[in-house]
């Protein structure tokens, strides 16, 4: 079970994750990209983070629109819309709920994946934030329908999310800036995916610490 005030919590906490990447996150993008993922990332929550205080009481599905509407209108690039959507999504479906189930979570995990494929018309394997998303996903809700409480089953996703960062230097990029490269991709980490881990272990990183 996770209230809205863990929300908010890992919310806060991903930002500030953000923040404390952003040059690197900056390095990876300069290598195939637009060079400006982490600066452009890092505005958007802080926007996000400037607002935090205003959704104490809101519900669930409430604040997660609220963040996406924030990231859509201050992230420039690909990714505002990107992660617009995923917090957008994921919001449709806690609408009105103050707390939610493990199978909830699960849900709205899936809801934000689902729409970051949708509105970047991007599928897992072309060296996206996909390639970190999905198999999160995938692992996240394996563990929640075999027995697993929030916590493990979200240690899973983080394992799943950082070995799904690492498949992305393996891969040719399909989408965005970095398809331009072709071959000249091989080698280098997406950006977007790993500032999806990063998402997901300042998510772990709260609830830990309960």
């Amino acid at each position: 079970m996770i209230d809205s005030k863990k929300i908010i919590a890992i919310i806060d906490a991903a930002a500030k994750k953000i923040e404390s990447e952003k040059d690197f996150l900056t390095q990876l993008d300069n290598e195939i990209g637009d060079g400006d993922h982490g600066i452009n990332l890092a505005r958007g929550f802080k926007s996000v983070e400037e607002k935090l205080a205003t959704f104490a009481d809101k519900d669930i599905g409430a604040i997660l629109k609220s963040v996406g509407t924030a990231l859509v209108s201050t992230v420039g690039g690909a990714s505002g819309p990107l992660y617009g959507t995923a917090f957008m999504k994921a919001g449709n479906v806690c609408k009105g709920k103050f707390t939610l189930t493990d199978e909830e979570f699960a849900e709205a995990f899936n809801a934000a994946v689902e729409g970051v494929k949708m509105r970047g018309k991007s599928a897992e394997g072309e060296k996206t934030m996909l390639d970190a998303l999905c198999p999160a996903y995938r692992a996240f809700k394996g563990g929640v329908d075999g027995g697993k409480t929030l916590i493990p089953a979200l240690e899973d996703s983080v394992n799943a999310a950082m070995q799904g960062v690492e498949y992305t230097k393996t891969i040719i990029a399909t989408k965005g800036r970095a398809a331009y490269l072709q071959e000249r991709s091989l080698g280098h980490q997406d950006p977007g995916a790993t500032s999806s881990l990063y998402i997901l272990q300042a998510a772990l990183d709260v609830l830990k610490k309960g």
